[in-house]
């Protein structure tokens, strides 16, 4: 039954597939690039946003856009206007983004770094200075200035938490806003020069006007891809880059924690301590970093979010330590949250059955990267803890570019566990390697693949895991399929597997429609999703299979959103199995859940969402409503509450019920993009345990910050009886030489 579902799907979709090929409007990147100049200065330029030097007269204007969205190659409704200088220090991009409504057609969620690019006005550079054609840098504003700094890696992999150190200033006015960014060349690797020459970059520009949902490129760039498909960037010409030179970035931190646990008013346990440490950069040269932390510090990172997993595979908590979130695109498996033979979050936790937090002593990272390939290795001593010994971790990567988007990869981990008994020290071992590739024989086509073994030496033997994507994006539809196994055996002590002893398959994809008679819909993707599982040992032994259809998954023309789909499971709980305690039948279940989902205009000072995930669980009902509300009145304010409600009927052996809430409210506060507080809250009623996190900070200077943060976790909210504060204040002082 479950296989002719999937043959029937399979069927309809190919012969649809077939009947749009005829009408994709991609057009195969320019042979010759389309070339611009940077103009030379040596005027003083003043960053405010105003661009009234005169040397930005000088400097040819750029205005030849190209329309994404919501129809490409269209007449283009907010025009913008790109000017390009450099001096001995910095590249300068001067921008006037026009709108007819000026400050009244902006759209702006908050103030925050790292924004929604989505949801925001936005005005974007994509910088490729080695002319790899497979990676770029992106430095991005909003009308307001907030800034947001990231790398791409083949169009595939982004990488937000990357921070550089540049500036931008903006201005709103009646016919629309401007933006004036300074990029030190120091923040950027390229090629050493040549005798003094001037050099080249691949470079591409794009702009979001949120109100109409109006995207823009230069230069041109199909629909079907992004901004950071470098294939089809332009050719910065005129840039004299200043020789390599000492560039080390030196960001020394200090700070005092104070934590403590109380039963009812007794503290039962109490840390109070001062702490200094602190990160340097090291840019060797253009192409060569190597990054040292010393006292490794992240009491800046942000909280986990509970999670009531109902599921029988693990959840994947995503990294959120800044050192170890930059360049973290580069490592293998980074694409995926099912199969990472790396994952850096298993880095600060010991090896005691609990695995608990445990300070870091110092770290390294080198990166090595030219327009042919990628060296990269990273080294962290973690500290001896009352439960545990202490280990040392490390990862090494080298990646090969070939042909204009194909690469392929080796990556070697490696993890030393001290293990100390009464009379010796038994040292625990565990070595992951892994060979992967990307392969683009089109332009819209795409494949991957990625292998890996592991090694322990306390369970033996070896194990393995792979994961092999191919895919297809035009203008008209996507079609892709994913395959992932992971053995049994297969341990990596630095990586993260969503379940082992499986095999995956996971064909689909969907239609691309912007149907001209339905103005209001801006863009309707129907299509399915086969997620089907098995054992890896077994062959033939079934886990769980699913079809996931959605033939309404449409976004309107002011990008509110609405779904209903439906998703066809089946199950065989074959082991113990006992989601939120309770207990599931070993049996084979057949069920239909169906969902509902909606989200009105999210760049509204005013905005809200709703899903209601409905049917049949194994032999009981469930019903989840989520739902979450978000009040900007000002970019300065904003508000958002979140709401999840489970509902479980006649569920397991004993035809249990049970009923979940878990409430979120987040505000977040903003005198400017470098002045803010945020505070966060969740309760979950499932084990009534509420936690409180809240931060001011202040970034007094480019990329150095003084933060104030308090955390609390309280086991019971309706007896708290059992609580756990922290507060920590934290200086960091960032210096480039």
């Amino acid at each position: 039954m479950i296989l002719r579902s999937i043959s029937i799907l399979l069927l309809l979709f190919t012969c649809f597939l077939q009947a749009q090929e005829a009408n994709t409007t991609n057009f195969s990147p320019p042979e010759i690039p389309v070339e611009i100049e940077a103009t030379k200065i040596t005027s003083k330029i003043v960053l405010d946003g105003l661009l009234d030097e005169a040397a930005w007269s000088k400097a040819k204007p750029i205005t030849n856009f190209f329309k994404v969205e919501p129809v490409q190659g269209e007449t283009i409704k907010n025009e913008t206007e790109v000017r390009i200088l450099f001096d001995e220090k910095n590249l300068y991009i001067g921008v006037f983004a026009k709108d007819a409504e000026g400050k009244k057609g902006i759209r702006i969620q908050d103030l925050r770094r790292d924004f929604n690019t989505s949801e925001n006005d936005v005005f974007g550079i994509q910088i490729d200075a080695q002319n790899t054609k497979q990676y770029a840098v992106s430095f991005q504003t909003t009308p307001y200035g907030n800034q947001l700094d990231l790398q791409n890696f083949n169009d595939r992999i982004t990488d937000t938490n990357w921070n550089a150190l540049w500036n931008v200033r903006t201005q709103r006015t009646a016919k629309g806003y401007y933006a004036e960014f300074a990029i030190p060349f120091k923040s950027i690797r390229y090629d050493k020069p040549v005798d003094g020459k001037p050099v080249s970059w691949g470079i591409t520009f794009y702009r979001l006007a949120r109100k109409d949902f109006e995207k823009t490129v230069f230069p041109a760039i199909p629909q079907s891809f992004s901004e950071n498909r470098m294939t089809y960037a332009a050719k910065l010409t005129g840039l004299e880059v200043p020789p390599p030179s000492a560039n080390i970035r030196v960001e020394p931190y200090a700070l005092y924690q104070y934590d403590e646990n109380k039963e009812g008013n007794v503290i039962t346990n109490k840390l109070s301590e001062p702490k200094v440490g602190g990160d340097v950069k090291w840019v060797i040269n253009p192409e060569t970093v190597l990054d040292l932390t010393i006292n490794t510090d992240f009491a800046q990172a942000d909280v986990d979010r509970a999670v009531n997993n109902l599921e029988r595979f693990n959840i994947f908590f995503p990294e959120r330590r800044q050192f170890f979130l930059e360049n973290s695109g580069i490592w293998a498996g980074s694409d995926n949250f099912q199969l990472k033979p790396f994952f850096s979050r298993t880095i600060g936790l010991d090896n005691s059955f609990n695995a608990q937090p445990a300070p870091l002593d110092f770290g390294a990272r080198y990166t090595n990267r030219d327009e042919k390939s990628t060296i990269a290795a990273m080294a962290v001593r973690q500290r001896k803890t009352d439960e545990s010994g202490g280990s040392t971790f490390g990862v090494a990567r080298y990646t090969k570019n070939y042909s204009k988007e194909n690469n392929f990869g080796a990556m070697l981990t490696t993890r030393l566990d001290d293990r100390f008994s009464a009379s010796n020290i038994d040292n625990a071992t565990n070595t992951t390697i892994t060979v992967d590739g990307l392969i683009r024989p089109k332009n819209e086509v795409t494949l991957s693949y990625l292998l890996s073994t592991s090694i322990d030496s306390e369970i033996g033997g070896l194990g393995y895991a792979g994961r092999v994507f191919a895919g297809k994006r035009t203008n008209d539809y996507y079609m892709g399929y994913v395959n992932i196994f992971i053995s049994e055996e297969y341990t990596p002590d630095m990586g993260f597997v969503f379940q082992k002893n499986l095999m995956y398959h996971s064909p689909g994809g969907y239609a691309i429609l912007r149907p001209k008679s339905l103005p209001f819909i801006r863009r309707w993707d129907p299509g399915a999703f086969v997620n089907y599982y098995h054992d890896l040992k077994d062959f033939g032994n079934f886990q769980q299979a699913s079809i996931y259809i959605f033939p309404i998954f449409m976004w309107f023309k002011d990008n509110s959103f609405f779904e209903a789909s439906l998703t066809p499971t089946w199950q065989n709980i074959n082991f113990n199995f006992a989601p939120l305690g309770i207990t599931i039948e070993e049996s084979k279940y057949k069920y239909t859940r169906f969902l509902t989902r909606y989200n009105t205009d999210q760049s509204k000072k005013l905005s809200a969402s709703v899903s209601y995930d409905f049917g049949d669980f194994y032999n009981g009902t469930r019903n989840t409503l989520k739902a979450s509300l978000r009040y900007a009145p000002m970019p300065n304010i904003s508000f958002t509450a979140n709401y999840e409600h489970n509902n479980i009927n006649s569920l397991g052996i004993q035809n249990e019920n049970l009923n979940t809430d878990l409430y979120t409210a987040n505000l977040r506060l903003a005198l400017n993009p470098r002045v803010q507080f945020s505070s966060f809250y969740q309760y979950n009623s499932f084990d009534e345990q509420g936690r409180w996190n809240l931060r001011l900070s202040w970034e007094y200077m480019p990329l150095s910050f003084i933060y104030l943060v308090f955390n609390e976790i309280q086991t019971d909210v309706f007896d708290p009886t059992l609580q756990t504060r922290q507060f920590i204040s934290k200086i960091t002082f960032l210096k480039q030489f």
